[in-house]
Parts: structure tokens; C-alpha cells; sequence
């Protein structure tokens, strides 16, 4: 999901989004250290899809704060 997509979304959404991407990422590393095959690259773009989403959810809030 790109920033364009998130930003469209309320903050509710965005919080479940988080929380299921953190699932994802608890999951992949269990399935590591359960010596399960896990594709490498799975690890970034789960890492770069939660930094994303939390810099929309800190940009709202920014935005919210001003006004």
C-alpha cells in the first residue's frame, strides 16, 4: 500500500493497519526462528510498510494539531 492510499484512510483504519502489519512481523520472525522457510525480503517490506504508515499517522497528527 502506498502513502497516497494510507493518507485517504482515517486513523481508526490506520491504527488497525499498524497492528496488523506488527502481527505480520511477529509472525516472520517466528517462522525464522523456527527454522521455516521465510523469504529475506519479506522482512524490509513489512519493515518499510510500518515506517510508512507511521509517518502518514505523524503526519495527521501534525496536521490535526494545527488547526
Amino acid at each position: 500500500m502506498d502513502a497516497k492510499e494510507l493518507r485517504a484512510k482515517a486513523r481508526e483504519e490506520l491504527g488497525e493497519e499498524l497492528l496488523r502489519l506488527r502481527k505480520e512481523q511477529f509472525a516472520l520472525r517466528m517462522q525464522q526462528a523456527t527454522g521455516q522457510g521465510v523469504k529475506p525480503d519479506q522482512f524490509a517490506k513489512v519493515r518499510r510498510s510500518i515506517a510508512r504508515l507511521k509517518t502518514v499517522m505523524r503526519e495527521q497528527q501534525a496536521t490535526g494539531e494545527r488547526k
